[in-house]
């Protein structure tokens, strides 16, 4: 076998050892950012065991097409029609299934994940395999393709869409799920589980004298999406189907370490050159919105005795209805009222509650800012 160098929601904490707000630490026994070649039960045969956070699989689907395949002009459509994608009976093909579904889980943390993806070709015998395995479906997801290609025979349905299973390592395994991202990736609405998303196309198709490299790339905003909805920075992705890289490539724009297997050289040849070429993020640009479970606490007094906000400074609201003082153990004083900044607000404003932090504001050199301006700077100021 040849290698080519190359908040959460969790139900509980990790059950691998790992410090609170910091990066996974790899086995220094995996092949970081490199390319496995050779069949992919055999390369995933030389990972450790329990050393991997995610798994995305795009396996072949199995289509069984038959002859070429014609647009209304006569003219051919560029389908899948590699060697990679033939299996002579679904028996051989559920058997490869299995194979490299049990290589994924036996490498895949007790709390990992696996992802894989597929058509109505192969999802469904796929699906049935990952739970004999002992897989737990937490979703599928329905990826419908807003620019699909045309039913040319019109003998059809046009397929739109294709559909991921999500499912963790067991039925009471924990798993990695970044719920607030999510909302606030989808304009504060809770993500649901169809993704309406452009198949590959334009300057992200890789293409070689004019032809595809790959006749079925996967889009970068689908891996984006699954990437950043159920890893963290520092995991480690495994791709047992590698094609032209596009899951390298986005994991290592986010910040998560890869390892990836294919057995078509003209494939990893690409793909390393792609990858090569594509730029981590910056670390602030990939600080993620937390859930509340997560979100590191800060009292309000910790601010007072660190001096972000010092004693004797003048909140008000926005509207400066009410100035209050902040007090030395950082209680608020109003008139006769005292109370927290989030009590002494909800009193004043006679409500059922009140959120101090946005609630109080404050004048420094000149600008008016929220207090919890002081907050965010007091936690990155104080990041691990």
């Amino acid at each position: 076998m040849g290698v080519i160098q190359t908040e959460r929601m969790r139900t509980k904490a990790r059950a691998a050892v790992k410090v609170a707000g910091q990066p996974n630490a790899p086995s220094a026994d995996l092949p970081l950012s490199q390319i496995l070649t050779g069949d992919c039960v055999e390369s995933m045969r030389s990972l450790p065991d329990n050393s991997i956070d995610l798994v995305f699989a795009d396996p072949p689907y199995n289509l069984q097409l038959g002859g070429d395949l014609n647009r209304p002009d006569g003219s051919q459509v560029d389908a899948v029609t590699d060697d990679w994608d033939q299996f002579d009976s679904f028996k051989i093909y559920d058997d490869f299934t299995r194979d490299w579904l049990t290589e994924a889980r036996r490498v895949l943390k007790p709390d990992g994940a696996l992802w894989v993806i597929g058509s109505y070709h192969n999802i469904f015998r796929v699906g049935a395999i990952l739970q004999d395995l002992g897989f737990w479906i937490l979703n599928d997801v329905v990826w419908r393709k807003s620019n699909p290609m045309p039913n040319f025979k019109g003998t059809r349905f046009t397929n739109a869409h294709e559909t991921l299973i999500w499912c963790s390592q067991g039925e009471k395994a924990k798993y990695q799920f970044n719920y607030r991202a999510m909302k606030t990736l989808n304009d504060e609405l809770q993500m649901r589980s169809d993704w309406v998303l452009p198949i590959c196309g334009g300057g992200e198709r890789l293409k070689e004298g004019g032809t595809k490299v790959h006749p079925t790339q996967k889009p970068e905003a689908l891996l984006y999406r699954l990437l950043l909805a159920t890893t963290e920075k520092g995991d480690v992705v495994l791709d047992p189907f590698f094609g032209t890289g596009t899951t390298g490539a986005v994991a290592k724009r986010l910040g998560r370490e890869w390892i990836g297997c294919e057995r078509e050289g003209v494939y990893t040849e690409a793909a390393l050159k792609r990858i090569a070429k594509e730029l981590p993020l910056d670390e602030s640009a990939l600080e993620t919105m937390q859930s509340k479970r997560n979100a590191p606490k800060v009292a309000f007094g910790t601010l007072v005795e660190n001096g972000y906000i010092k004693p004797g400074t003048q909140l008000f609201d926005k509207k400066r209805r009410w100035t209050a003082k902040v007090r030395a153990d950082g209680s608020l004083v109003y008139e006769k009222q005292t109370g927290s900044i989030h009590g002494l607000g909800k009193e004043l404003q006679d409500a059922p509650s009140c959120n101090g932090w946005t609630f109080w504001h404050y004048e420094v050199a000149g600008d008016v800012k929220p207090i919890d301006d002081a907050r965010q700077t007091y936690l990155l100021a104080n990041e691990d």
